[in-house]
């Protein structure tokens, strides 16, 4: 698998992060809704291993198999260069670490991101949840199984684990700029993202998709567990992304290159 040198990894996530920050409003809102739509059918695919498997969450090769079917969703965003949060959450700081980018474009940028990204995300619950089970493809208890996998826990572990999960988000910004293949970055995605399923840990974006089919689905998840999870898992996500990999990576190579 070959790679970049550090130094030329940091110097493509400022490149990349940079554009990103410098587009049209229009451009990354909409991008952010086409990743919030994609992202979807990780969950989906979730929903249907559950419906179809006799096994569930508890059997290791059930857990196996959810964890692939969560990275789906992952592969369709990244690989289509689709707008995520998570992924900003280290890619678009580190211009502004190095100082060729504001503050205040980082905070536009992740505004539009995570508003298209919540927005595609509930567009695409809404279908899932109108169209899959009449067709016999999902079960409402498959939705809801998903999501209060995610909502069952107290606040303090909602944060925790959304640091895991933004960290874990980050070094895949990280590790995907430096691989060079396509082959090489798919591994990348599954291998990190899966993680992220097995451990079950809040993704803001994917995690939205997971708990708002509880929500349309389960009177036992209120909008008030759905908030929780959602401010809890963001915050999560940036101190992760922003503090454990995109400070501390960049500081490393910096201090190094010195």
């Amino acid at each position: 698998m070959e790679q970049k040198p550090t130094r030329d990894v940091l110097e493509s996530l400022i490149e990349s992060g940079l554009h990103e920050i410098n587009r049209e409003r229009s451009g990354l809102l909409l991008s952010g809704v086409s990743a919030g739509l994609d992202i979807g059918f990780g969950p989906l695919l979730m929903a249907t291993i559950l419906t179809l498997s006799t096994g569930g969450f508890g059997d290791l090769a059930t857990e196996l198999l959810l964890a692939s079917a969560y990275s789906v969703g992952f592969v369709f965003v990244i690989l289509g260069r689709s707008e995520l949060f998570t992924e900003h959450t280290t890619l678009a700081v580190v211009p502004v670490l190095d100082g060729q980018a504001s503050l205040r474009g980082l905070l536009r940028l992740w505004v539009l991101v995570y508003v298209g990204n919540l927005v595609g995300g509930f567009l695409f619950t809404l279908l899932a949840v109108l169209l899959m089970p009449g067709l016999g493809v999902v079960t409402p208890a498959a939705f809801e199984a998903i999501a209060l996998k995610l909502v069952t826990h107290d606040l303090g572990w909602l944060f925790v684990a959304g640091v895991f999960a933004g960290w874990l988000m980050g070094l895949l910004a990280w590790l995907i700029t430096a691989a060079q293949e396509t082959t090489s970055r798919i591994l990348i995605i599954w291998i990190v993202t899966a993680t992220i399923g097995l451990l079950h840990l809040p993704h803001s974006i994917a995690g939205n998709v997971e708990v708002l089919f509880g929500l349309f689905i389960s009177p036992s998840i209120s909008l008030v567990d759905y908030l929780a999870f959602l401010s809890l898992a963001t915050v999560g996500n940036l101190v992760g992304g922003g503090v454990f990999v995109a400070l501390l990576k960049y500081g490393h190579v910096v201090r190094g290159g010195n």
